[in-house]
């Protein structure tokens, strides 16, 4: 019997393979195509203490091996969430980890406060986003801005707390320091990269917003380096994402240093490829006799 289990923060989770934020909702679009039961855990999409309407369209478009978004978290808030999300995914063994964002360090506490009684087993922090009182920088470009918010979250927080790194930054691992320094429990990485997409014939910006998120196939060697230079540099559970849309793919995340991986674009193309990682994953420490998945963490140096 091969042991697929792995562990972040304190969480068993059945397998490492978990559902990126923002290519899976709460598991409701997917239920009827994925069995929810077979995934080490699902993230869902972000959630503010209010109401988010998003940005204007168009918001998606293609690009070679991948897809730009900026749909802008739009999502109902944490009200409708509680009473609507949460209580669907109570109804399946799997954990749950509630991806948080927020445009200021007090929303971002409201909506980790309103989780502290509730099934979350983990949450996610997205810091990728725009800090509408620092002027616009996002607090994932800033280390001091990285270890602030990371503090005052982990004042407040019931859960393990997982700190979403942006790759928009000229040092991974500085930030990754910050974050840890900040009390992490945990580090997901890599979010988008930024991209610019120009229609040529129309001769205006693909995406209303002009830049948006570049994910996909195509970020993945970026996705793995980051993750392996942060796992030299720190030492706390890393979730690996980023382009990943096989097997292959996540194995090598966790060979660079990831306990789980996250999979994000690939669900679009593909509903089921986290079923086909997982199975993937089980034929591969058959193939080379391994007894435990987590041999597999950090095994390149």
């Amino acid at each position: 019997m091969r042991n697929l289990s792995v562990e972040i923060a304190g969480v068993a989770l059945k397998n490492p393979v978990m559902v990126a934020s923002g290519t899976f909702g709460s598991g409701m679009e997917f239920s009827e195509f994925v069995d929810l039961n077979r995934l080490g855990a699902v993230v869902t999409k972000g959630v503010a203490n209010v109401p988010w309407p998003g940005n204007p369209t168009p918001r998606i478009a293609e690009t070679p091996s991948g897809m730009m978004n900026a749909i802008g978290l739009q999502n109902p808030g944490i009200e409708v969430f509680k009473k609507r999300d949460l209580p669907f995914l109570e109804e399946y063994d799997t954990k749950v980890v509630v991806n948080v964002v927020g445009k200021s360090i007090p929303e971002y506490v409201a909506v980790v406060e309103q989780l502290a009684d509730s099934n979350a087993d983990l949450l996610e922090i997205n810091i990728s986003c725009p800090n509408v009182k620092e002027g616009g920088i996002a607090f994932g470009q800033d280390p001091r801005a990285v270890e602030q918010i990371t503090k005052e979250i982990k004042k407040v927080a019931k859960q393990p707390i997982i700190m979403k790194l942006s790759p928009n930054v000229t040092d991974i691992t500085v930030m990754a320091k910050a974050a840890v320094a900040g009390g992490a429990d945990a580090l997901s990485l890599i979010n988008t990269l930024t991209g610019m997409k120009i229609d040529i014939h129309r001769r205006t910006f693909a995406i209303a917003n002009k830049t948006g998120g570049v994910s996909g196939p195509a970020i993945h060697p970026i996705a793995v380096r980051m993750v392996y230079q942060v796992a030299q540099a720190v030492d706390v559970p890393i979730i690996g994402m980023g382009g990943i849309a096989s097997c292959e793919d996540a194995i090598e995340m966790m060979l660079a240093g990831a306990t789980a991986v996250s999979v994000g674009t690939a669900n679009f193309r593909n509903p089921s490829i986290c079923m086909d990682i997982v199975a993937g994953m089980e034929a591969y420490l058959e193939r080379y006799d391994i007894s435990d998945i987590r041999q597999l963490i950090g095994a390149v140096r």
